[in-house]
């Protein structure tokens, strides 16, 4: 059994070896090229290995999948991009303020297609891998939609949130897990609950990422950044939730200034409302399941145990 980090170095290894992008026609393929090779944690592709690996030596397939999973992953952030109009991605310049907006447009097509052209190599039960994988993308489209709808929205629900973000980052993280369960010989039963582990583990991560973004000094990016862009957030959407009508108007109010002192004030109401306690609760609840249906997982506990270290470490827990 293999560690996370040692999967890591290995896929890494195969992605430089085998990127799939031809050499000639540059101003198609060079950007996806410098996209890719912006690096990553890899999670995605990752989970898949290692849920493979719950169920006997890591195959061919489950390396094509885990390439396939990856190329499709950095297709939505190339158009999400776009989409944001964002100038950077991991500290670089993103493809379209690179390339231009038409090359970010047909990297990341290309990009997707690719990612079905590794799929398309797999021996193994490929109806059950693709219709996972079809499903999978139309949700993650969805989520990327209901995200993009709530930024004009102010009656967006918790359950809405949940939605959103289960559909726009869970699925994916779920469906690499499960992926790589049958094609390693795992009963359905199993890989569903590697599927549900996974989308748990996704929310749980997503929630404390909004927490952290609101109250940590140490996750290397600014604090407060979504305060200060207006995100509907689980914290600001737990503020109005549970506040009175005074601090519903003082919350109104700062989400139209722009000034200085506009975090630490939504912070105050978000403690004063009680969401930042909501939003632990929350990470808890979601980081519990994810736990849970890893161990229902038929699979002897010692060959779950990088499984059970990593998500661990994503969720920051020591339990």
């Amino acid at each position: 059994m293999h560690s996370f980090k040692e999967l890591v170095q290995q896929f890494e290894d195969r992605l430089n070896d085998t990127l799939p992008f031809p050499q000639e026609l540059d101003t198609l393929y060079e950007p996806c090229r410098y996209f890719m090779n912006l690096g990553g944690k890899r999670v995605r592709p990752v989970l898949c290995l290692m849920s493979n690996e719950l169920f006997g030596n890591i195959t061919d397939d489950a390396w094509r999948a885990a390439l396939g999973i990856e190329l499709f992953h950095n297709f939505t952030l190339i158009h999400d991009d776009i989409m944001d109009k964002a100038p950077l991605r991991r500290g670089k310049t993103t493809v379209h303020e690179r390339n231009g907006l038409t090359a970010g447009i047909l990297c990341g097509d290309v990009m997707s297609i690719y990612a079905y052209d590794q799929l398309a190599h797999i021996k193994t039960a490929l109806p059950e891998i693709l219709h996972l994988f079809n499903r999978t993308s139309i949700e993650v489209c969805e989520g990327q939609q209901l995200d993009m709808d709530f930024e004009t929205r102010d009656d967006v629900s918790i359950d809405e949130y949940i939605r959103m973000i289960t559909l726009k980052t869970s699925v994916l993280l779920a469906c690499s897990l499960k992926m790589g369960a049958l094609l390693g010989g795992a009963t359905e039963s199993t890989a569903n609950k590697l599927y549900e582990f996974g989308k748990n583990l996704g929310i749980a991560f997503q929630l404390q990422d909004d927490y952290l973004d609101a109250y940590s000094a140490n996750t290397g990016k600014q604090i407060g950044g979504d305060i200060k862009s207006n995100k509907k957030t689980y914290l600001l959407l737990k503020a109005l939730e549970n506040a009175n009508m005074l601090q519903q108007s003082a919350i109104r109010s700062l989400l139209q200034r722009d000034d200085e002192s506009k975090v630490d004030a939504m912070l105050s109401l978000f403690n004063n409302t009680g969401a930042d306690i909501a939003c632990r609760e929350a990470v808890k609840h979601y980081s519990d399941l994810a736990f849970e249906c890893l161990e229902e997982t038929a699979v002897p506990s010692t060959r779950k145990a990088h499984l059970h270290e990593l998500a661990t470490y994503l969720l920051g827990r020591d339990n």
